[in-house]
């Protein structure tokens, strides 16, 4: 793109394309087209079939620095944290108490996400504070870390009604926030709490006992699966198997 189309490019939906963008790559795609002309003397069909030529390619293997200052606003967690206390870009916005962003250090080698703040949380502003997160807790210490030493946040940053589960809409809003919180954090291992948090970041619909046993990366980063501890609170049966994936998480790190 020259110079003089980057001037006159409207700036403040550029988060949004960068959004956009790395949604298409984690689905593999690695190529658009820029060219209008060459686009409009496509037909529908052939659009979707062609493969664009390489000297179009616009999506690299390995993000571009450049992304992160766009997406933050002030290139900092605290920047994209005021920038999730103001969005209103959902419904959520009108029955939440405070946003719930994350905690923790920002220096972590290991990043916990789950799927959205409960109620403890939604007035708290803090995620896993009620009983699930403490049990949260006493299962990081089991593996000799402390709560303070890692860093916890969901895909969702507003409590849906009820504690219901996320709707697509609600996490195509809300996943800019989360994938600029890994690019800041760039942990080396995640750890996806439960189905939906393992689904989104995975990009599958496999069941949460397939999940449990694959092995997966994230950009790059080693993911582990494991249950919610709100499901361990449900069904204390699901508490060993558990210990068994914190077990590997500690061998990871």
């Amino acid at each position: 793109m020259s110079d003089k189309s980057s001037d006159s490019f409207p700036q403040e939906i550029i988060p949004d394309v960068i959004s956009y963008l790395k949604r298409l790559q984690r689905k593999g795609i690695k190529s658009i087209y820029l060219d209008p002309a060459a686009a409009a003397e496509s037909s529908p069909g052939a659009a979707s079939t062609a493969e664009p030529p390489p000297q179009h390619e616009i999506i690299p293997d390995t993000e571009p620095e450049e992304s992160v200052t766009v997406t933050t606003t002030q290139n900092s967690l605290a920047g994209l944290e005021a920038k999730v206390a103001a969005c209103k870009e959902c419904p959520l916005h009108e029955g939440r108490t405070r946003t719930v962003f994350g905690v923790g250090n920002p220096k972590t080698k290991l990043l916990f996400i789950g799927e959205a703040p409960g109620r403890d949380e939604d007035r708290e502003g803090e995620p896993f504070v009620g009983r699930a997160g403490q049990l949260l807790t006493k299962i990081i210490e089991a593996i000799d870390l402390q709560r303070e030493d890692v860093y916890i946040t969901n895909i969702l940053k507003c409590r849906p009604p009820e504690n219901r589960d996320p709707q697509e809409a609600e996490v195509r809003c809300c996943e800019k926030y989360l994938i600029a919180q890994i690019e800041l954090i760039k942990p080396k291992v995640i750890c996806a709490l439960g189905r939906i948090a393992a689904q989104w970041l995975l990009q599958t619909k496999s069941s949460l006992g397939a999940l449990r046993k694959g092995e997966h990366t994230y950009q790059g980063i080693p993911v582990l699966v494991t249950y919610h501890p709100a499901a361990l609170l449900r069904n204390p049966n699901w508490k060993r198997p558990t210990w068994e994936d914190f077990k590997k998480l500690k061998k990871m790190l």
